[in-house]
């Protein structure tokens, strides 16, 4: 028999409005919705005590009581992918992720990823919920992913991450001169006619980013970026909504923006950065097992230092 994951959670009054299963799979983002469907229909999660359909509006503030039960993740095998570990105790890994490392398999990345490399370095987290990953960066961001290794590990960063108390800072290259920072308060949904893409609209999930400048340049700036959310593409997607693109996004970038009397070094850097420059410098939580708080640090990658350097000298 599979093992039974008892969570609890209170459904945020942001949520209010949407269906039960939309609902659940934003407070346990561990799961599929399918997954949680499944659940809600046999009775394992319950809501206020009760047991509810799927399509049932929350209304915000209810308490939820999930029993899941965790399949292990024999559709993924592990395939020996080296893997840069900052940190590894019996509860938790840190990973720092390279550019072009995808996190999950998906519709055209069967195999290569994170998942993969993650198993075949510790087999036991096809026990867990995605194997233990919580929370993910784009293929093409770099820098610091957490790893549940146990249930209970698992249970506990999920709540963080639903509490907004996990320390995620972000450096992003901006395109444009920023003179202060701010923040972006500004729902995310699917695009309405770019099914791949995400975009700020009324009826998509809250969403909100805090931004401060960190380094200035003629044409460009380099921020310190904050998530109180974590929607799929947020930085890019806000980041591009208030007109201050990532440099090198092939998605929401848009045409380089060149420095005034650029040289060519500084012109073939900026063209020929061909990813979103966009790295998850700093992770900091409470330890599932020992109530501390941590936090890590990565280094930004060549390529990005790279840039830098171009844009300083330039």
């Amino acid at each position: 028999m599979n093992p039974l994951q008892v969570l609890t959670a209170e459904i945020p009054v942001a949520l209010a409005g949407l269906r039960l299963d939309q609902a659940l799979s934003e407070v346990f983002p561990g799961f599929s919705r399918g997954r949680l469907q499944t659940w809600i229909k046999s009775g394992a999660a319950k809501v206020d005590g009760a047991v509810l359909p799927p399509k049932h509006r929350i209304l915000g503030g209810e308490h939820v009581v999930l029993q899941a039960e965790v399949e292990p993740a024999t559709a993924v095998v592990g395939q020996d992918i080296p893997l840069e570990i900052v940190h590894e105790d019996d509860d938790i890994l840190i990973i720092d992720k390279p550019a072009g490392l995808v996190v999950h398999p998906a519709a055209g990345h069967s195999d290569g990823t994170l998942q993969n490399a993650l198993l075949h370095h510790a087999p036991e987290l096809a026990g867990i919920p995605r194997c233990g990953i919580v929370h993910r960066i784009d293929k093409d961001t770099s820098g610091l992913l957490m790893v549940a290794k146990t249930l209970t590990a698992h249970n506990a960063l999920v709540e963080q991450l639903q509490e907004h108390s996990v320390q995620r800072e972000y450096l992003a290259l901006a395109q444009g001169a920023m003179t202060a920072g701010g923040t972006v308060d500004a729902p995310i949904g699917r695009h309405p006619r770019d099914r791949k893409r995400y975009a700020v609209r009324n009826d998509g999930k809250p969403a909100v980013t805090h931004y401060r400048v960190a380094e200035r340049f003629p044409r460009h700036t380099l921020l310190r970026v904050r998530l109180e959310t974590g929607r799929t593409h947020q930085i890019r997607v806000h980041m591009s909504h208030i007109d201050y693109p990532l440099v090198g996004d092939p998605v929401y970038g848009g045409r380089p923006r060149l420095p005034p009397g650029a040289g060519p070094h500084l012109v073939a850097c900026l063209r020929e950065f061909r990813r979103q420059a966009l790295h998850a410098e700093t992770l900091g939580i409470v330890h599932p097992a020992t109530g501390d708080y941590c936090e890590w640090q990565s280094p930004l990658p060549d390529d990005f230092a790279g840039l830098l350097d171009a844009l300083r000298a330039g």
